[in-house]
């Protein structure tokens, strides 16, 4: 994964929150980072050692706790139940992939590519959920807001997945991106080996 040195500039699309969620949620905080001139690739043995040194801090980082007693994710299963989405049936991002180190080992979170490998490594050492957004395939912004019934009507989703409203979501002017504000992306969005600008989103607490 490699930058191109290039001059800076605003992305086309930029990532932020809506005024509702703050309200609902008002010591949320989202960190972004944006990246531009990169060239990806797909996942190899350096990104999965980034993934198993990062399931081994999270390990470390549990001390024997189970991932849903740590603080940092019972913030997130705490946010869940407000909105409406029972925790244990739909786990935050960084909890899902913690869950599969804890169950099946070091080596349980399989390779996407090197942007996914490296900022997936990173959640799991610090159990924090991160995820990345394509910014040449957003439509308009990338706004973390609750899902309405109009959400159920674009063709980024099926009747069984639709958004329920009121659901924490993100979505760009076509439709949803990521549902259950951090548990599972529109599967057509994602970052791929192709993806040369993007937005990594930390989200290292949910208010």
């Amino acid at each position: 994964m490699v930058a191109q040195p290039q001059t800076t500039q605003a992305p086309a699309a930029r990532i932020r929150v809506s005024d509702e969620v703050l309200e609902r949620f008002p010591s949320f905080r989202l960190r972004v980072l944006y990246a531009f001139g990169i060239r990806n690739r797909p996942s190899d043995a350096t990104s999965r050692e980034w993934l198993r040194e990062g399931a081994s801090r999270g390990l470390a980082a549990l001390g024997g706790m189970r991932p849903g007693e740590h603080p940092h994710v019972k913030l997130w299963r705490d946010a869940y139940s407000a909105f409406g989405a029972k925790p244990s049936a739909y786990p935050c991002s960084a909890e899902a992939l913690i869950q599969r180190v804890v169950k099946r080992g070091a080596d349980a979170v399989p390779g996407i590519n090197w942007l996914v490998d490296a900022y997936n490594a990173v959640s799991l050492a610090h159990l924090v959920p991160i995820g990345g957004e394509d910014l040449d395939r957003l439509v308009g912004p990338g706004v973390l807001r609750l899902a309405t019934s109009k959400d159920a009507d674009v063709d980024t989703a099926t009747a069984a997945d639709a958004p329920k409203p009121g659901e924490v979501i993100w979505a760009d002017d076509v439709g949803w991106t990521c549902r259950r504000w951090n548990w599972r992306r529109c599967p057509p969005r994602g970052l791929t080996d192709r993806s040369p600008r993007m937005s990594v989103n930390l989200e290292p607490d949910s208010g």
